[in-house]
């Protein structure tokens, strides 16, 4: 297969992924905001064609558009601080149909520009993993939503082979962790770069992320429980994709930072830095986890073996979003990263059921606001 086949195929995967979660609507539900933080859902149905028009037929081929009050409503979404929500109403969107003639036209000139081959590889890959970052976090809001809005797929259940649960830690000796991407060893995004090593002295990390089952003796001592928790009486349950089920005790659980490093305190331990999460990967086994779509809900985190570090949920990290030495921002995309090296945000490693699996090359770095619950992102205790 050529190169030029190989890029094709890639982004009618991507695009597959994408239209697959909005065939799960109700048609009404595109102007529902289920993250009030976000934008509607209808503003996703046009951003991800009109981020690859602006990335690759308007910048890169300055191609004439034939929409340009769509470019621009549809190229940038929202990450608002506390207390400035969106105040848009669904009136002030365009129909979906409209939405829909937009997608039609550009992935059509998308198509005929990769097929004349003028644009180099890296942006094809950018547009790539843009569309399958929104695969994941369009998820995120289709779990907010009510189940009476969605319309449940037929799936296929987890292989669960099951390995003993022991609260162990594992002890990982002092050395070196090389974080970052050395540049012309392929494509990554600009807070991937450049490589560079961080002397790392000893510590001990979980074997696994912590459970639901922990997290409840901590919620039972007076903490908050997470978004994905809900009470009835004296008894938990967990809001999945599709509905609810008893809290499932052995499963991840998701929280946000703020959560997760007040728990790692009460427990007299710490969240782990970026470093250390590097550290501990090296030594992890790579036997396989809970990434690339291949469930809608985690797993029990005993279902692959101890010290497995990618899949079933990111993890939360205590370093704070900042550019690596010799950081140099996309000319493309400036704002890709700079925008949110602004000491509000986190780096969380790893990756989630529904992460692909181009992310989990272990330079990617992903980062979210502290207190922001919508994350499929667990987490694990370190001592130092």
């Amino acid at each position: 297969m050529s190169r030029q086949s190989h890029l094709a195929t890639e982004l009618a995967d991507a695009r597959r992924r994408t239209d697959e979660l909005f065939s799960l609507l109700v048609p009404d539900a595109l102007y529902d905001r289920p993250i009030p933080e976000r934008h509607r859902i209808v503003f996703y149905l046009g951003h991800l064609e009109a981020f690859d028009w602006n990335q690759i037929c308007r910048r890169r081929l300055e191609m004439p558009s034939f929409h340009p009050e769509f470019d621009k409503l549809f190229e940038l979404g929202i990450d608002p601080p506390p207390g400035r929500l969106p105040e848009d109403q669904p009136s002030d969107w365009p129909s979906v149909a409209e939405v829909q003639r937009y997608n039609h036209r550009v992935r059509e000139a998308i198509d005929r520009a990769l097929e004349q081959g003028a644009v180099p590889d890296d942006a094809w890959q950018m547009i790539v993993e843009h569309r399958l970052m929104h695969a994941e976090t369009f998820t995120y809001m289709l779990h907010n939503l009510p189940h009476e809005r969605k319309i449940e797929p037929r799936g296929v259940a987890a292989r669960v082979v099951g390995y003993p649960i022991s609260p162990a830690m594992l002890e990982v000796p002092a050395g070196t962790a090389t974080l970052g991407l050395k540049r012309g060893n392929g494509f990554g995004w600009d807070n991937e770069f450049d490589a560079h090593s961080v002397d790392v002295p000893a510590f001990a990390i979980g074997n696994y992320k912590v459970t639901n089952r922990e997290y409840l003796d901590f919620v039972k001592a007076g903490a908050d429980p997470p978004h994905f928790w809900i009470r009835r009486g004296d008894k938990w349950f967990q809001r999945t994709m599709f509905g609810q089920t008893p809290l499932p005790l052995t499963w991840p659980v998701y929280v946000t930072q703020q959560q997760a490093a007040r728990y790692a305190a009460w427990a007299g331990k710490a969240l782990p830095t970026e470093a250390q999460f590097h550290r501990a990967a090296d030594q992890s086994p790579d036997a396989g986890g809970n990434y690339d779509f291949r469930t809608w809900n985690p797993v029990p985190v005993n279902a692959y073996a101890p010290g497995q570090m990618r899949g079933n949920g990111w993890e939360w990290t205590s370093t704070v979003f900042e550019p690596f030495p010799g950081f140099e921002p996309f000319s493309f995309y400036p704002g890709y990263s700079a925008n949110f090296f602004d000491g509000d945000h986190y780096v969380l490693k790893g990756a989630s059921a529904r992460t692909a699996a181009c992310f989990l090359r272990p330079s990617f770095r992903n980062w979210f606001r502290p207190d922001y619950p919508y994350v499929y992102s667990g987490f694990r205790c370190v001592e130092n």
